[in-house]
């Protein structure tokens, strides 16, 4: 596979997820572009030779691990928008 096709089927699997951000070029994730967010952002770098990818994904824990996941779970389970209060 080559980068486009795993990009390809992140942005099928993903569409619906307003939080997961997906790295396109050649500049991976860094914890920087998560901090104080509630996103998760991957991204991949492919060596189409060997047949293997490295695959780089970064949360910051405190948001997405804890508080802002159980919001994000409260408005799915009462019907809200599931980004309602954290944007």
């Amino acid at each position: 596979m080559s980068r486009e096709d795993v990009h390809n089927v992140w942005r099928e699997a993903f569409a619906g997820a307003p939080f997961v951000r997906i790295f396109d070029g050649s500049q991976l994730p860094e914890i920087k572009f998560v901090a104080n967010t509630p996103f998760c952002d991957i991204g991949c770098s492919v060596d189409e030779s060997a047949g293997m990818g490295i695959i780089v994904s970064t949360i910051d824990n405190l948001l997405k691990g804890a508080s802002s996941q159980a919001l994000q779970n409260a408005n799915i389970a009462l019907g809200f928008d599931e980004s309602a209060g954290m944007r």
